[in-house]
């Protein structure tokens, strides 16, 4: 029933109350009106005729949504009540599937304990394609870079770039299969990552942060060749005395313990260390030079490190470095 600008819809009758929607129009100043939704429960009141019209004076519960909540109202109804209905407690609904408010429920399909039950299901059902597995893993690795790339300039310490490696530690080379949880190699000598190699031995990852007072080559020259800087030197000598150290260690019963028995031969140890973004030709070359004397022992600058990571990820590099 409608009256002026209001309308009126009885939603139960029962004996003793009724239950009435009310929609309203309001009209502004501004010229555009607003509908509001009114939903009562009223106590019948015997001497009144015609209840779904006049208000009771006693209302046992009332609530008067204005237009924002009315609309929000309306699709929360036409999104969710029949999904409901049929028995989900989750959903997506088909024809909005990137709506922001799917992404928790997504979530909560993957945070379930039973990783293993999830994979398995995943895999039999195809539920993830192989191309969008592939994107998924390129788009997050991509992400990773050019989290690098913000690192790069800040003076972070090296605790932080530790953490970071071990969370993306593709980064590091296609030639290690996992980074060990043990970093110790006795007690006086801590690595900053312990790998098995794709050949199943153990080699060494030494990092020293990008930026602070660590210098790559010395200031000054000898015989107009740039040489190693004394930081450089000492990182270098670091890194040898951890590959002597893990092959006296490499017949130790509590040494093959720790490394998951990952068997010591020959390691090879790669030292990141320094920038190398504003290096000249004249650097790159003694660069090619300082590592051609080393047969167990790779010198990468964070540089080398993120224009490898680009070339795999198929990422414009700077060709200079």
């Amino acid at each position: 029933m409608a009256i002026k600008d209001k309308l009126f819809k009885v939603l139960c009758d029962k004996k003793t109350v009724i239950t009435r929607a009310i929609l309203w129009n309001i009209p502004h100043n501004s010229g555009k009106d607003e509908i509001c939704l009114k939903l009562g429960r009223y106590k019948k009141d015997p001497r009144v005729i015609v209840q779904e019209i006049l208000e009771s004076v006693n209302p046992k519960s009332e609530l008067t949504l204005d237009e924002t909540e009315f609309l929000a109202l309306i699709d929360f109804l036409r999104d969710n009540y029949e999904p409901f209905k049929q028995g989900f407690k989750a959903f997506i609904p088909l024809d909005r599937p990137y709506d922001v408010t799917n992404a928790s429920q997504i979530r909560a399909l993957f945070s379930l304990p039973e990783k293993t039950k999830i994979v398995d299901f995943i895999l039999k059902n195809n539920v993830i394609p192989e191309e969008l597995e592939l994107a998924l893993k390129n788009a997050r690795r991509t992400k990773a870079i050019r989290e690098f790339e913000k690192m790069l300039p800040q003076n972070f310490p090296e605790t932080i770039w530790q953490k970071w490696f071990k969370e993306n530690s593709w980064i590091l080379g296609s030639e290690f299969v996992r980074i060990l949880d043990e970093r110790t190699i006795d007690v006086e000598h801590i690595s900053d990552f312990l790998l098995e190699a794709y050949d199943g031995f153990l080699d060494i990852i030494e990092i020293k942060r990008p930026q602070g007072q660590l210098q790559f080559w010395s200031v000054a020259k000898d015989h107009d060749n740039h040489i190693p800087s004394q930081d450089l030197v000492k990182a270098i000598t670091q890194s040898s005395r951890y590959l002597l150290e893990i092959e006296r260690e490499a017949n130790s019963t509590k040494f093959l313990k720790r490394t998951s028995d990952v068997q010591t031969i020959k390691p090879r140890c790669i030292l990141i260390f320094g920038r190398s973004h504003d290096w000249n030709d004249a650097q790159r070359e003694a660069y090619r030079i300082l590592n051609s004397g080393y047969h167990n022992l790779t010198i990468m600058t964070y540089d080398h490190v993120l224009q490898r990571a680009k070339r795999i990820l198929g990422l414009p590099t700077n060709q200079s470095l």
